[in-house]
């Protein structure tokens, strides 16, 4: 899975945020699901979910990116 950047920004509510979602191996043979959120400009916040499988990971990711899909959050180029 490609890393994936989402943006969502409505003027007139004042809202301007980011959602990226990453997969990438451990050093110890799980696969870890790594999420960066928040107000664009700022640094945000960072999660990391892992899991003993990459198809676990990437269920895990596409659920993630699935949910900000339906908020509103559309990719950016």
């Amino acid at each position: 899975m490609q890393p994936v950047h989402f943006h969502r920004v409505n003027a007139e509510a004042n809202m301007a945020r980011f959602d990226h979602v990453n997969i990438a191996p451990t050093l110890f043979g799980e696969v870890s699901v790594l999420r960066s959120w928040g107000r664009i400009g700022s640094h945000g916040r960072t999660s990391v979910e892992t899991w003993a499988t990459s198809e676990e990971a990437e269920t895990a990711a596409a659920l993630a990116l699935r949910q900000k899909a339906q908020r509103g959050y559309f990719a950016a180029l």
